[in-house]
């Protein structure tokens, strides 16, 4: 990947911020990212390494394997990010990094990196909330989201529905008690012998499927609310599994049902959140926001209700470090760089924390866009 020479300016606004570039690292998982934004330029590279043939063969993430690859993985993208940049160290104004929650080993690989390169070229650093960079990642597109906003944050272990005021000011509506929606798509995708990654693979599968064959659970709609369950799902999908041979049709069947069971009952939850706030602009963020159905119901919903759907472009909603860049620039504008060595890493890491020991917020009035991905 490299940025388009000729990248469109940014909005108005952008031209009144002060002019600062930040390196990004992301490696809380399994996936290791680079990436260099400018406040006034735009996205100007990123760079990603996915290790989903190094996991495949185990069916999941092994986190011993992943830290160990982000070691071998981050210099090399550091130096493509920062070449296909244009950019050396003179021209950061900082660096950012994944602090959590993740892995904590992978967390601690991306970290040190970070801390190293910021120490031995001088610049502050930013430990960045991996939550937030999801929420923030529509800003690196051309029309970003007003604030404030509803978001629907649908990535790895978290399903959240959150009122996003500002950078730093997040309010928690409702989320998952056990399973998310993404380990729901996963752990169904298993039972019915798909590959890892099982999320993608299923709704590629539910692609063929019937619709209404399988009528599997919507858990909590018979209740007021906004939180979510999702554990109940995998039970339903190995009965049905294991009631008679899984052929083809059977298993894409069964796929609709799973995936028709979690988009209605994110819709649906969605739905009562705009109600309850009065929001008609809706973000979905994180990976399960790049499935396709998804998007169509929130786009089908906000129609209805004269609202708008956001979302980032299908690379941006994975993990990847452009979302990093977004947040970690934001607060080293407003001051919350530091030059202190402590290597920052949180395997659990509440949001209302974050928000918690946050100074006021102030809305965000540009987007990052620029960034335009080549063959």
């Amino acid at each position: 990947m490299r940025r388009d020479k000729k990248a469109k300016p940014m909005q108005a606004a952008a031209a009144e911020c002060p002019p600062m570039r930040i390196l990004a690292i992301e490696s809380s998982c399994d996936e290791s990212a680079v990436a260099v934004l400018d406040a006034q330029q735009g996205l100007l590279s990123h760079t990603l390494f996915s290790q989903i043939e190094l996991h495949r063969v185990y069916g999941g993430v092994v986190p011993e394997l992943a830290s160990r690859d982000h070691v071998r993985r981050l210099l090399p993208l550091l130096r493509q990010a920062l070449h296909e940049a244009d950019t050396d160290a003179a021209q950061l104004s900082g660096v950012a990094y994944t602090a959590g929650p993740g892995l904590v080993g992978a967390l601690l690989v991306g970290a040190a990196v970070a801390q190293s390169y910021a120490f031995a070229q001088g610049l502050p650093t930013v430990a960045v909330h991996h939550l937030e960079g999801h929420l923030l990642a529509p800003l690196l597109e051309d029309d970003p989201p007003p604030f404030p906003h509803l978001a629907l944050l649908v990535s790895g272990g978290h399903t959240m529905l959150i009122r996003v005021n500002g950078l730093g000011d997040y309010q928690l509506l409702g989320e998952t008690r056990d399973d998310a929606a993404g380990e729901a798509f996963d752990k169904t995708a298993k039972l019915l012998g798909l590959p890892y990654p099982g999320g993608p693979e299923l709704a590629r599968l539910a692609v063929h499927g019937r619709s209404g064959v399988f009528d599997f659970p919507r858990p909590m709609l018979d209740r007021p609310g906004l939180e979510f369950s999702f554990s109940g799902l995998k039970t339903a999908v190995a009965l049905a599994a294991r009631a008679q041979p899984l052929d083809e049709v059977r298993r894409a069947d069964i796929a609709r049902g799973v995936q028709d069971a979690i988009v209605e009952t994110l819709l649906r939850k969605t739905a009562r959140a705009i109600e309850h706030t009065g929001l008609a602009h809706v973000v979905v963020s994180g990976g399960v926001g790049a499935n396709l159905a998804l998007r169509e119901g929130l786009a089908a919903l906000l129609r209805a209700r004269g609202g708008r759907i956001y979302h980032p472009r299908i690379a941006f909603c994975t993990d990847n470090a452009a979302m990093i860049a977004v947040a970690g620039l934001l607060r080293l504008q407003r001051g919350e760089g530091s030059h202190d060595l402590t290597i920052r890493a949180r395997a659990q890491w509440p949001l209302a924390e974050l928000s918690a020991n946050n100074v006021p917020a102030a809305p965000v009035p540009w987007s990052f866009s620029s960034f335009k991905e080549q063959a």
